[in-house]
């Protein structure tokens, strides 16, 4: 079965980036440009992952975890952030809004798909 991976990025040049990695590894790819369509596209679409920018307009990325993690049959949704910050005390607000973990960007593109494959193999073994 093809993973579902819900990009949630305002970003278009991030965006591509992203999208163009992932093609590669066959799963099905869905987009959000800020919190407001991710959390209409969580509910729609039912993402395996999702991949959740911090810095996203309407809404963002910690207070769209918040919110997911509040719906009773998605809470368990794999949330990623993908953040430039890297400053100390981010990555335990981070942890603390409902984050999974989180991806550093700019990413490595060399080692993005093997990240994302890491965090998906470890839900099919849940």
């Amino acid at each position: 079965m093809n993973e579902k991976i819900l990009i949630v990025e305002d970003n278009e040049i991030n965006m591509k980036l992203i999208k163009a990695i992932l093609k590669t590894k066959d799963y099905i790819l869905v987009e959000a440009k800020d919190g407001e369509e991710a959390l209409q596209a969580v509910v729609r679409e039912r993402p395996d992952l999702i991949l959740m920018d911090i810095q996203i307009p309407k809404i963002d990325g910690l207070e769209a975890t918040r919110r997911i993690r509040k719906m009773e049959e998605l809470g368990n949704t794999l949330i990623i952030a993908l953040t430039a910050h890297a400053m100390e005390g981010d990555r335990e607000k981070i942890l603390d809004a409902g984050c999974d973990g989180y991806i550093a960007k700019p990413i490595d593109t060399r080692t993005f798909p093997q990240e994302v494959e890491a965090i998906l193999a470890k839900k099919r073994q849940l």
